[in-house]
Protein backbone atom coordinates (compact mmCIF):
# COMPACT_ATOMS: atom_id res chain seq x y z
CA UNK A 1 0.00 0.00 0.00
CA UNK A 2 0.66 3.72 -0.24
CA UNK A 3 0.28 4.87 3.24
CA UNK A 4 0.81 8.75 4.14
CA UNK A 5 0.93 9.90 8.08
CA UNK A 6 -0.11 13.13 8.75
CA UNK A 7 1.70 14.29 12.09
CA UNK A 8 4.77 11.88 11.09
CA UNK A 9 7.23 14.05 13.14
CA UNK A 10 5.77 12.90 16.74
CA UNK A 11 6.97 9.88 18.19
CA UNK A 12 3.73 7.77 18.14
CA UNK A 13 3.26 8.20 14.44
CA UNK A 14 6.80 8.12 13.53
CA UNK A 15 7.13 4.31 14.85
CA UNK A 16 3.91 3.50 13.04
CA UNK A 17 5.26 5.16 9.76
CA UNK A 18 8.77 2.98 10.16
CA UNK A 19 7.17 -0.29 11.34
CA UNK A 20 4.79 -0.25 8.01
CA UNK A 21 7.82 1.15 6.10
CA UNK A 22 10.06 -1.80 7.12
CA UNK A 23 6.90 -4.07 6.48
CA UNK A 24 7.47 -2.97 2.18
CA UNK A 25 5.04 -0.44 2.20
CA UNK A 26 5.81 2.68 0.61
CA UNK A 27 5.65 5.60 3.57
CA UNK A 28 5.00 9.56 3.31
CA UNK A 29 4.47 12.24 5.59
CA UNK A 30 4.15 15.44 6.91
CA UNK A 31 4.04 17.59 9.80
CA UNK A 32 4.34 20.94 10.52
CA UNK A 33 8.37 21.59 10.79
CA UNK A 34 11.52 19.86 10.69
CA UNK A 35 13.04 17.76 13.74
CA UNK A 36 15.56 15.23 14.11
CA UNK A 37 12.86 12.39 14.16
CA UNK A 38 11.75 14.18 10.44
CA UNK A 39 15.38 13.57 9.49
CA UNK A 40 16.26 10.47 10.70
CA UNK A 41 12.98 9.46 8.89
CA UNK A 42 13.75 11.05 5.73
CA UNK A 43 17.62 8.92 6.04
CA UNK A 44 15.04 5.21 5.67
CA UNK A 45 13.87 6.86 2.69
CA UNK A 46 10.49 8.32 3.28
CA UNK A 47 9.18 11.41 1.43
CA UNK A 48 8.72 13.53 4.78
CA UNK A 49 6.80 17.15 3.34
CA UNK A 50 7.25 20.59 5.75
CA UNK A 51 4.31 21.99 6.40
CA UNK A 52 1.45 20.11 5.79
CA UNK A 53 0.00 20.80 2.21
CA UNK A 54 -2.51 19.05 0.34
CA UNK A 55 -0.24 18.65 -2.33
CA UNK A 56 1.44 15.89 -0.34
CA UNK A 57 -1.89 13.96 -1.11
CA UNK A 58 -1.56 12.27 -4.64
CA UNK A 59 -2.42 8.75 -5.74
CA UNK A 60 -2.37 7.13 -1.41
CA UNK A 61 -4.15 4.06 -0.39
CA UNK A 62 -4.64 5.05 3.09
CA UNK A 63 -3.98 8.63 4.77
CA UNK A 64 -3.07 7.97 9.06
CA UNK A 65 -3.19 11.34 11.07
CA UNK A 66 -2.21 11.87 14.90
CA UNK A 67 -4.57 12.69 17.59
CA UNK A 68 -4.19 15.92 17.66
CA UNK A 69 -4.75 16.54 13.74
CA UNK A 70 -7.95 18.87 12.83
CA UNK A 71 -10.81 17.92 10.17
CA UNK A 72 -9.86 20.83 8.85
CA UNK A 73 -6.12 20.45 8.19
CA UNK A 74 -5.62 20.82 4.28
CA UNK A 75 -4.73 16.97 4.16
CA UNK A 76 -7.21 15.18 5.65
CA UNK A 77 -9.17 17.94 3.12
CA UNK A 78 -7.75 16.47 0.25
CA UNK A 79 -7.42 12.79 0.80
CA UNK A 80 -11.51 12.68 1.58
CA UNK A 81 -12.34 15.01 -1.50
CA UNK A 82 -9.83 12.45 -3.77
CA UNK A 83 -11.86 9.57 -1.90
CA UNK A 84 -8.98 8.57 -0.03
CA UNK A 85 -9.40 6.38 3.44
CA UNK A 86 -8.58 8.44 6.40
CA UNK A 87 -8.04 6.70 9.97
CA UNK A 88 -7.02 8.20 12.99
CA UNK A 89 -4.36 6.58 14.50
CA UNK A 90 -6.78 4.77 17.28
CA UNK A 91 -8.26 3.39 14.18
CA UNK A 92 -5.34 2.26 12.21
CA UNK A 93 -4.17 0.09 14.84
CA UNK A 94 -7.31 -2.20 14.10
CA UNK A 95 -5.48 -2.63 10.64
CA UNK A 96 -1.52 -2.48 11.23
CA UNK A 97 -1.55 -4.76 14.16
CA UNK A 98 -4.07 -7.32 13.67
CA UNK A 99 -1.86 -10.33 12.58
CA UNK A 100 0.77 -9.63 15.70
CA UNK A 101 1.05 -11.42 19.14
CA UNK A 102 1.05 -8.21 20.73
CA UNK A 103 2.29 -7.44 24.08
CA UNK A 104 0.96 -4.70 24.85
CA UNK A 105 2.05 -2.32 27.90
CA UNK A 106 -0.61 0.77 29.12
CA UNK A 107 -0.24 3.17 31.85
CA UNK A 108 0.09 6.78 32.67
CA UNK A 109 3.93 6.69 33.57
CA UNK A 110 6.43 3.90 32.74
CA UNK A 111 5.02 2.89 29.66
CA UNK A 112 8.50 3.27 27.65
CA UNK A 113 10.69 1.99 29.68
CA UNK A 114 8.85 -1.66 30.18
CA UNK A 115 8.66 -1.83 26.54
CA UNK A 116 11.96 -1.59 25.82
CA UNK A 117 12.74 -3.59 28.97
CA UNK A 118 10.62 -6.14 27.64
CA UNK A 119 12.16 -5.55 23.98
CA UNK A 120 15.69 -6.41 25.34
CA UNK A 121 14.22 -9.48 26.72
CA UNK A 122 12.05 -11.24 24.06
CA UNK A 123 12.90 -11.23 20.39
CA UNK A 124 10.20 -9.79 18.50
CA UNK A 125 9.32 -6.62 16.65
CA UNK A 126 8.72 -3.74 18.84
CA UNK A 127 7.19 -0.13 18.58
CA UNK A 128 8.19 2.13 21.77
CA UNK A 129 7.41 5.51 22.51
CA UNK A 130 10.87 6.27 23.08
CA UNK A 131 14.34 5.79 21.61
CA UNK A 132 15.65 2.40 23.11
CA UNK A 133 19.96 2.86 23.45
CA UNK A 134 20.28 -1.00 22.57
CA UNK A 135 18.94 -0.68 19.04
CA UNK A 136 19.03 2.89 18.77
CA UNK A 137 15.71 3.67 17.41
CA UNK A 138 12.15 3.81 18.91
CA UNK A 139 11.10 1.01 16.01
CA UNK A 140 12.79 -2.55 15.96
CA UNK A 141 11.23 -4.99 12.96
CA UNK A 142 12.15 -8.42 12.59
CA UNK A 143 10.12 -11.12 10.23
CA UNK A 144 11.19 -13.96 12.28
CA UNK A 145 8.03 -14.19 14.78
CA UNK A 146 4.75 -12.85 14.86
CA UNK A 147 5.42 -10.85 18.27
CA UNK A 148 5.37 -7.40 18.42
CA UNK A 149 6.52 -5.69 21.91
CA UNK A 150 4.30 -2.30 21.42
CA UNK A 151 3.62 0.59 23.57
CA UNK A 152 -0.33 1.37 23.82
CA UNK A 153 -1.28 5.02 24.37
CA UNK A 154 -4.32 6.10 26.52
CA UNK A 155 -3.99 9.47 25.63
CA UNK A 156 -6.55 8.80 22.67
CA UNK A 157 -8.28 5.87 23.91
CA UNK A 158 -5.98 3.79 21.18
CA UNK A 159 -4.62 0.82 23.64
CA UNK A 160 -8.23 -0.54 23.02
CA UNK A 161 -7.21 -1.04 19.87
CA UNK A 162 -3.79 -2.59 20.15
CA UNK A 163 -4.78 -5.97 19.88
CA UNK A 164 -3.09 -7.21 23.28
CA UNK A 165 -2.25 -10.71 23.44
CA UNK A 166 -0.97 -10.05 26.68
CA UNK A 167 -1.99 -6.26 28.35
CA UNK A 168 0.38 -5.40 30.63
CA UNK A 169 -1.06 -2.23 33.19
CA UNK A 170 2.19 -0.57 35.41
CA UNK A 171 -0.42 1.83 36.73
CA UNK A 172 -3.87 3.61 35.56
CA UNK A 173 -3.78 6.98 37.42
CA UNK A 174 -5.84 9.54 35.56
CA UNK A 175 -3.90 11.13 32.60
CA UNK A 176 -5.17 12.94 29.61
CA UNK A 177 -8.69 13.54 31.21
CA UNK A 178 -9.47 16.14 28.62
CA UNK A 179 -9.80 13.32 26.07
CA UNK A 180 -12.06 11.33 28.39
CA UNK A 181 -14.56 14.75 29.05
CA UNK A 182 -12.77 14.58 32.68
CA UNK A 183 -15.21 11.52 32.98
CA UNK A 184 -13.46 9.17 35.49
CA UNK A 185 -15.89 6.37 35.10
CA UNK A 186 -15.05 6.27 31.12
CA UNK A 187 -11.41 6.54 31.94
CA UNK A 188 -11.40 3.62 33.81
CA UNK A 189 -13.70 1.29 32.01
CA UNK A 190 -11.54 1.94 28.77
CA UNK A 191 -8.63 0.73 30.72
CA UNK A 192 -11.11 -2.56 31.85
CA UNK A 193 -11.41 -3.17 28.16
CA UNK A 194 -8.38 -3.07 27.31
CA UNK A 195 -7.53 -5.71 30.10
CA UNK A 196 -10.43 -8.00 29.36
CA UNK A 197 -9.43 -7.89 25.94
CA UNK A 198 -6.17 -9.81 26.14
CA UNK A 199 -5.94 -13.56 27.44
CA UNK A 200 -2.32 -13.09 29.53
CA UNK A 201 -2.70 -10.31 32.02
CA UNK A 202 0.47 -8.64 34.15
CA UNK A 203 -1.21 -5.91 36.76
CA UNK A 204 -0.25 -3.84 39.51
CA UNK A 205 -2.40 -4.71 41.78
CA UNK A 206 -1.06 -1.83 44.12
CA UNK A 207 -1.90 0.80 41.97
CA UNK A 208 -5.69 2.12 43.70
CA UNK A 209 -7.57 1.41 40.78
CA UNK A 210 -6.04 -2.03 39.30
CA UNK A 211 -6.28 -3.15 43.02
CA UNK A 212 -10.17 -2.79 42.42
CA UNK A 213 -9.95 -5.82 39.92
CA UNK A 214 -8.51 -8.79 42.04
CA UNK A 215 -12.00 -10.61 42.32
CA UNK A 216 -12.99 -9.72 38.68
CA UNK A 217 -9.50 -10.71 36.53
CA UNK A 218 -7.25 -13.37 36.19
CA UNK A 219 -3.97 -12.05 36.39
CA UNK A 220 -0.37 -12.26 37.07
CA UNK A 221 -0.46 -9.70 40.24
CA UNK A 222 2.22 -7.60 41.52
CA UNK A 223 2.53 -6.46 44.46
CA UNK A 224 5.55 -4.67 44.86
CA UNK A 225 6.04 -3.96 48.43
CA UNK A 226 5.67 -8.17 49.13
CA UNK A 227 6.79 -9.97 45.59
CA UNK A 228 9.51 -7.01 44.90
CA UNK A 229 12.46 -7.04 47.71
CA UNK A 230 16.00 -6.56 48.63
CA UNK A 231 16.09 -3.59 46.57
CA UNK A 232 20.05 -1.69 46.43
CA UNK A 233 21.24 0.61 43.75
CA UNK A 234 24.95 -0.04 42.41
CA UNK A 235 26.95 1.14 40.12
CA UNK A 236 28.29 -1.30 37.40
CA UNK A 237 30.83 0.00 35.45
CA UNK A 238 30.34 3.35 37.24
CA UNK A 239 26.60 2.62 35.57
CA UNK A 240 23.68 3.08 37.50
CA UNK A 241 21.75 -0.57 37.99
CA UNK A 242 19.19 -1.71 40.49
CA UNK A 243 19.33 -4.86 42.01
CA UNK A 244 16.14 -6.99 43.59
CA UNK A 245 14.95 -10.23 44.12
CA UNK A 246 11.57 -11.20 42.63
CA UNK A 247 8.63 -13.60 44.29
CA UNK A 248 10.94 -16.86 44.00
CA UNK A 249 12.86 -15.98 40.87
CA UNK A 250 15.71 -14.99 42.19
CA UNK A 251 17.53 -11.76 42.07
CA UNK A 252 17.61 -9.59 38.87
CA UNK A 253 20.13 -6.79 37.66
CA UNK A 254 18.54 -4.02 35.63
CA UNK A 255 19.95 -0.11 34.09
CA UNK A 256 18.47 2.52 36.08
CA UNK A 257 18.17 3.96 39.49
CA UNK A 258 14.96 3.36 41.90
CA UNK A 259 11.82 1.13 42.80
CA UNK A 260 9.87 2.22 39.79
CA UNK A 261 12.82 0.77 37.63
CA UNK A 262 12.29 -2.36 39.51
CA UNK A 263 8.41 -2.38 39.27
CA UNK A 264 9.26 -1.95 35.27
CA UNK A 265 11.40 -4.46 34.98
CA UNK A 266 9.60 -7.29 36.98
CA UNK A 267 6.46 -6.63 35.01
CA UNK A 268 8.48 -6.90 32.03
CA UNK A 269 10.20 -10.46 33.63
CA UNK A 270 6.26 -11.88 34.34
CA UNK A 271 4.99 -11.04 30.95
CA UNK A 272 7.74 -12.91 29.20
CA UNK A 273 8.04 -15.95 31.75
CA UNK A 274 5.01 -16.82 29.73
CA UNK A 275 6.76 -17.51 27.12
CA UNK A 276 10.54 -18.01 27.93
CA UNK A 277 12.95 -19.37 30.83
CA UNK A 278 13.90 -17.63 33.94
CA UNK A 279 17.45 -17.80 32.86
CA UNK A 280 17.32 -16.60 29.45
CA UNK A 281 15.11 -13.67 30.99
CA UNK A 282 17.57 -13.16 33.60
CA UNK A 283 20.88 -13.13 31.26
CA UNK A 284 18.42 -10.67 28.14
CA UNK A 285 17.98 -8.29 31.32
CA UNK A 286 21.32 -7.52 30.98
CA UNK A 287 21.30 -5.63 27.56
CA UNK A 288 18.62 -3.34 28.97
CA UNK A 289 21.15 -0.06 28.61
CA UNK A 290 17.77 2.80 29.16
CA UNK A 291 15.79 4.42 26.86
CA UNK A 292 16.88 8.11 25.16
CA UNK A 293 15.08 10.87 27.52
CA UNK A 294 14.41 8.67 30.45
CA UNK A 295 17.53 9.27 33.11
CA UNK A 296 19.71 9.55 30.36
CA UNK A 297 23.29 11.02 31.35
CA UNK A 298 24.26 13.21 28.43
CA UNK A 299 27.13 14.70 29.95
CA UNK A 300 29.93 13.25 32.51
CA UNK A 301 32.83 15.00 33.83
CA UNK A 302 34.68 15.00 36.93
CA UNK A 303 33.09 17.36 39.46
CA UNK A 304 29.42 16.85 37.05
CA UNK A 305 27.23 15.00 35.68
CA UNK A 306 24.46 16.14 33.65
CA UNK A 307 21.38 14.27 33.10
CA UNK A 308 17.45 14.52 30.82
CA UNK A 309 14.88 13.35 31.59
CA UNK A 310 11.89 12.68 29.81
CA UNK A 311 9.05 13.14 33.14
CA UNK A 312 6.03 15.18 33.01
CA UNK A 313 3.81 14.13 35.26
CA UNK A 314 4.64 14.51 39.19
CA UNK A 315 4.52 11.02 39.84
CA UNK A 316 7.67 10.46 37.19
CA UNK A 317 9.53 13.67 38.49
CA UNK A 318 9.15 12.40 42.15
CA UNK A 319 10.29 9.27 41.40
CA UNK A 320 12.75 10.01 38.90
CA UNK A 321 14.30 12.60 41.42
CA UNK A 322 14.43 10.19 44.11
CA UNK A 323 16.60 8.03 42.11
CA UNK A 324 18.76 11.27 41.29
CA UNK A 325 19.42 11.67 45.17
CA UNK A 326 20.59 7.92 45.14
CA UNK A 327 22.42 8.51 42.29
CA UNK A 328 24.27 11.63 43.61
CA UNK A 329 25.12 10.21 46.60
CA UNK A 330 26.78 7.11 45.60
CA UNK A 331 28.70 9.84 42.86
CA UNK A 332 29.64 11.88 45.96
CA UNK A 333 27.60 14.99 44.58
CA UNK A 334 26.26 17.68 47.19
CA UNK A 335 24.70 19.52 45.02
CA UNK A 336 21.56 18.89 42.88
CA UNK A 337 20.08 21.38 40.33
CA UNK A 338 16.69 20.55 38.68
CA UNK A 339 15.63 22.22 35.55
CA UNK A 340 11.90 22.11 34.68
CA UNK A 341 10.33 22.53 31.58
CA UNK A 342 6.35 22.34 32.52
CA UNK A 343 4.67 20.43 29.74
CA UNK A 344 1.09 21.33 28.46
CA UNK A 345 -1.26 23.96 30.85
CA UNK A 346 -3.94 21.50 31.43
CA UNK A 347 -1.40 19.22 32.87
CA UNK A 348 0.43 21.85 34.98
CA UNK A 349 -2.93 23.46 36.13
CA UNK A 350 -4.48 20.02 36.93
CA UNK A 351 -1.60 18.50 38.96
CA UNK A 352 0.07 21.60 40.52
CA UNK A 353 0.13 20.77 44.34
CA UNK A 354 1.45 17.44 43.38
CA UNK A 355 4.39 18.96 40.61
CA UNK A 356 5.09 21.82 43.84
CA UNK A 357 6.18 18.25 46.19
CA UNK A 358 8.10 16.63 43.29
CA UNK A 359 12.10 19.06 44.04
CA UNK A 360 12.44 18.00 47.57
CA UNK A 361 16.03 17.76 47.73
CA UNK A 362 17.38 20.24 45.02
CA UNK A 363 19.52 22.95 46.36
CA UNK A 364 18.03 25.28 43.15
CA UNK A 365 15.04 24.56 40.79
CA UNK A 366 14.99 26.35 37.47
CA UNK A 367 11.33 26.93 35.81
CA UNK A 368 11.09 27.02 31.87
CA UNK A 369 8.34 28.76 30.24
CA UNK A 370 5.58 26.06 29.53
CA UNK A 371 5.68 23.87 26.86
CA UNK A 372 2.15 24.43 25.40
CA UNK A 373 1.68 21.60 22.85
CA UNK A 374 -0.73 23.85 21.50
CA UNK A 375 -2.95 24.86 23.94
CA UNK A 376 -3.50 28.01 24.46
CA UNK A 377 -1.81 30.17 27.55
CA UNK A 378 -3.12 30.48 31.00
CA UNK A 379 -1.71 32.30 33.88
CA UNK A 380 0.05 30.17 36.39
CA UNK A 381 2.31 32.19 39.37
CA UNK A 382 5.09 30.00 39.85
CA UNK A 383 6.66 32.25 41.60
CA UNK A 384 4.34 31.87 44.30
CA UNK A 385 3.61 28.37 44.04
CA UNK A 386 7.32 27.32 44.33
CA UNK A 387 8.40 29.60 46.65
CA UNK A 388 9.68 26.96 49.12
CA UNK A 389 12.77 26.35 47.02
CA UNK A 390 16.05 28.24 45.51
CA UNK A 391 13.62 29.34 42.52
CA UNK A 392 15.18 30.97 39.55
CA UNK A 393 12.73 31.86 36.50
CA UNK A 394 14.40 31.53 33.44
CA UNK A 395 13.42 32.19 29.71
CA UNK A 396 15.99 29.08 28.33
CA UNK A 397 19.26 27.35 28.78
CA UNK A 398 22.14 26.72 26.63
CA UNK A 399 24.60 23.80 26.86
CA UNK A 400 28.30 23.88 25.85
CA UNK A 401 30.67 21.28 26.87
CA UNK A 402 29.73 20.31 30.66
CA UNK A 403 28.57 23.79 31.27
CA UNK A 404 24.81 25.09 31.70
CA UNK A 405 24.11 29.11 31.31
CA UNK A 406 20.77 30.17 32.36
CA UNK A 407 19.41 32.75 30.00
CA UNK A 408 16.58 35.45 30.99
CA UNK A 409 15.66 38.23 28.56
CA UNK A 410 18.62 37.45 26.72
CA UNK A 411 20.79 38.34 29.80
CA UNK A 412 22.97 35.36 31.69
CA UNK A 413 21.81 34.98 35.09
CA UNK A 414 24.39 32.21 35.74
CA UNK A 415 26.36 29.07 34.48
CA UNK A 416 25.87 25.87 36.18
CA UNK A 417 28.96 23.45 36.27
CA UNK A 418 29.17 21.24 39.26
CA UNK A 419 27.16 18.43 40.77
CA UNK A 420 24.26 16.80 39.63
CA UNK A 421 22.04 18.55 37.33
CA UNK A 422 18.64 17.26 35.89
CA UNK A 423 16.49 18.68 33.65
CA UNK A 424 12.88 17.13 33.27
CA UNK A 425 10.13 17.96 31.03
CA UNK A 426 8.70 16.57 27.69
CA UNK A 427 9.18 18.88 25.30
CA UNK A 428 12.30 21.00 23.69
CA UNK A 429 13.67 21.24 27.17
CA UNK A 430 15.50 17.69 25.53
CA UNK A 431 17.46 19.96 22.84
CA UNK A 432 18.10 22.56 25.36
CA UNK A 433 20.08 20.12 27.88
CA UNK A 434 21.85 18.37 24.92
CA UNK A 435 23.33 21.70 23.44
CA UNK A 436 21.69 20.69 20.14
CA UNK A 437 18.71 23.65 20.35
Amino acid sequence: MKIHFIGIGGIGISGLAQYMHFKGHEVSGSDISDTSITKKLRALGIRVTIPHCSSAIDSQDLVIHSAIIRPDNPEVVEAKAKGIEVLARREALLQILDTSKVYSVAGAHGKSTTTAILAAIMSGSAIIGAESKAFGSNVRYTQETDVMLFEADESDGSFINSNPHCAIVINAEPEHMEYYDYNYELFYDSYKTFINSAGCRVLNAEDKFLSTLVDEIDAKWLYPSKDITNIEFILINDEPHTRFTLKNLGSFDVWGFGRHIALDAALAILAANEAMDIEEIRENLLTFKGIKKRFDIVGSEKGSVIIDDYGHHPTEIKATFESVKEYAHLKGFDKITAIWQPHKYSRTIDNLEEFIKCFEGAEELIILPVWSAGEAAQDINFKEKFKRYNLTMADTIHRANNTITVIKDKEILKTLDEGLIIGFGAGDITYQIRGTA
